[in-house]
């Protein structure tokens, strides 16, 4: 029969393991009063403390935010999202120290391009993305907007960047492509007025914008790896360099210190001090990926980088070395799995790496690439001697988990990539599945490894395979919309489930008497494992796929995760839920409970992983 459940009592994200949205330019900002980060992860807006790294969450854009901005005085943030082509895309601004919304400012369309505070917080200037192409101008404390205005003339590219003056509220600057204009609010006739600047034979598209303090002039990073200083007054660029040795692959950001020295973040990964009119680079690092953004604590002495990798680095002024203080997949996250009887570690794998992650400090221990592949699925040996983990070459590779050494590499394990992969608890068997249908037994020996046996039953992917404790049985799923219970012994079929779904995953109930399955038709559906008959379905979720799911070890509680971006605890047996987790951004592809219950780990499509406290149910 199949039920509805009943409303759930609300779960808060107690802990998390996640990092920027690193496309994001200038997504990462530290707030003025030195103690906090904030920056956007999908449609959430995280403010994460830096001593503690305890994490809130601005919840209120119904897509992925696009740009972040902090006021001067820090009491007020706003974001910008994306969204369809037509539509309006909201800006939400923040009281920072509430954490609540404030206002929900709608004029634009498509997308929110950049947001910049006045120095005195009184405005708040937008500009909307390409679709779009105008400039707002709106009252902070009214809520309203004042003006707007097209952010460039017709013969030039769009504007992608604004920035506001140092020291007037009435006057901000937009750039683009091909395009630097100096803006005057008139807020008597509610208009404002635009100045393009004289930049000369000089074609550039502009990436990033820094005011000095004084607001005597600006200096403007561009795709070409050189750096404009435009006159505030005259709107003239009075010089730009390096004229030789330019920056490669463009700068993207910039930061101006009291010194009037600069430090330049480049596509090439470079971060840079440089001096004079000449800029000529004094010190340098290297950092992994573009960088997309750089914000300074206090006065300058520290300063920190994000990059489009989603990597966050800390960088002391005088040292001028780089430590990197949070990291995680820049892609979609497949899969997620804790080692035997251990909550103290954990793996994930994405496009083209496996992570192994230590839980208490959520801090990355061990990455393990290979270049130009996709790891579907990870599982770790039950003696903990190996990672073993399913490609899209077909291959199935072992690697060390505490070195990250390649122990083996079973080639043409499938003919259509390794899409799911489990191994027995004697460590001597591994199960795979293929893109192709099959459901391959491996033997591992020390130094070898063989193909036992081919199971040919499955017409399409393999997407989930459980193994019985014993080691005799195991259950697979597929999207053929059937699901199989294979005996490893005699290598036959004992058991096949057909439902009118594409099965996503499968759980044995500890007592292997039951398994539970879900899939493309968002129900979860109970079985007995014995007679192969249908118990009962119940209504997982209201809308999306269920991608994940994962049970206790008294079996009394199971979790689901799926395209609906939540996270549900169910009572096994009531065939309810009893809590809903709110945090995900993306569509959840897979989640475990820790095999000592202190944590839930869940892990999307937008690159995020996200540790949950286990509910106390007693």
């Amino acid at each position: 029969t199949s039920q509805a459940c009943p409303s759930p009592s609300g779960w808060q994200l107690d802990l998390s393991l996640l990092s920027l949205a690193g496309h994001v330019p200038c997504g990462l900002i530290c707030h003025p009063d030195k103690e906090h980060i904030l920056y956007p992860l999908g449609c959430t807006v995280v403010i994460q403390e830096l001593d503690s790294k305890k994490q809130t969450f601005l919840r209120g854009h119904t897509d992925n935010v696009s740009c972040i901005v902090v006021s001067r005085d820090g009491v007020y943030v706003a974001s910008g999202q994306v969204t369809f082509m037509g539509f309006k895309a909201d800006i939400i601004l923040w009281d920072f120290q509430k954490k609540e919304l404030l206002a929900r400012l709608s004029l634009h369309k498509g997308n929110i391009e950049d947001l910049a505070f006045s120095p005195n917080s009184r405005y708040l200037m937008s500009l909307g993305g390409q679709d779009d192409g105008s400039v707002v101008v709106w009252d902070v404390a009214k809520r309203e907007g004042v003006c707007g205005s097209p952010a460039s003339a017709r013969s030039t590219g769009n504007a992608t960047v604004v920035v506001c003056s140092s020291c007037r509220d009435e006057m901000f600057v937009t750039a683009g492509n091909g395009t630097i204009r100096v803006w005057e609010l008139d807020l008597a006739n509610r208009k404002i007025r635009p100045t393009e600047c004289q930049i000369g034979k000089v074609r550039r598209v502009m990436m990033c914008i820094q005011m000095a303090d004084d607001d005597s002039d600006f200096y403007v990073g561009t795709s070409s790896g050189d750096i404009l200083q435009v006159n505030t007054n005259n709107k003239v660029m009075t010089e730009y360099g390096p004229q030789k040795k330019k920056f490669s692959s463009g700068v993207t950001a910039l930061l101006l210190l009291k010194t009037g020295d600069l430090i330049v973040g480049t596509g090439g990964g470079v971060v840079a001090l440089c001096k004079g009119s000449s800029y000529k680079v004094m010190k340098q690092i290297q950092v992994q990926g573009a960088v997309t953004s750089l914000t300074c604590r206090g006065q300058g002495h520290q300063f920190f980088v994000g990059t489009n990798e989603c990597q966050i680095y800390q960088i002391n002024y005088t040292a001028f070395k780089e430590e990197l203080i949070a990291a995680c997949h820049n892609e979609a996250v497949h899969d997620i799995v804790f080692p035997f009887g251990s909550s103290k570690v954990f793996a994930t794998c994405s496009k083209s790496d496996i992570r192994v992650w230590h839980t208490p400090e959520y801090r990355e221990l061990l990455r393990i690439i290979v270049p130009n592949m996709i790891c579907h699925a990870i599982e770790i040996m039950r003696d903990g001697r190996s990672i073993i983990s399913a490609w899209n070459d077909g291959k199935i590779r072992a690697f060390t988990p505490e070195t990250g050494r390649l122990m083996y590499t079973i080639n043409h394990a499938h003919s259509l990539g390794v899409t799911a992969i489990a191994a027995t608890s004697d460590s001597k068997r591994i199960i795979s599945g293929g893109g192709e249908g099959q459901v391959r037994v491996w033997e591992i020996g020390e130094k070898t490894h063989k193909l036992v046996e081919v199971l040919k039953e499955h017409v399409c992917a393999v997407s989930c395979i459980k193994i019985k404790k014993n080691d005799q049985e195991c259950v697979t799923t597929s999207l053929d919309r059937t699901c199989i219970v294979w005996d490893i012994v005699r290598f036959i079929r004992k058991q096949m489930f057909l439902a009118n779904t594409l099965f996503k995953c499968v759980c044995y109930h500890p007592e292997e008497y039951q398994i539970i399955t879900s899939g493309t038709d968002r129900k979860i559906a109970y079985w007995e494992v014995f007679d192969g008959s249908a118990i009962r379905e119940v209504e997982g979720s209201v809308s999306g796929t269920i991608n994940g799911m994962d049970i206790t070890s008294d079996g009394a509680y199971f979790v689901t995760g799926g395209e609906d971006h939540l996270v549900k605890l169910w009572d096994y047996n009531e065939g309810a839920v009893t809590h809903v987790g709110v945090g995900h951004s993306g569509n959840i592809t897979r989640l475990k409970i820790c095999p000592e219950k202190k944590y839930i780990v869940s892990v999307s499509a937008d690159g995020a992983i996200l540790l949950w406290k286990y509910p106390d149910l007693r």
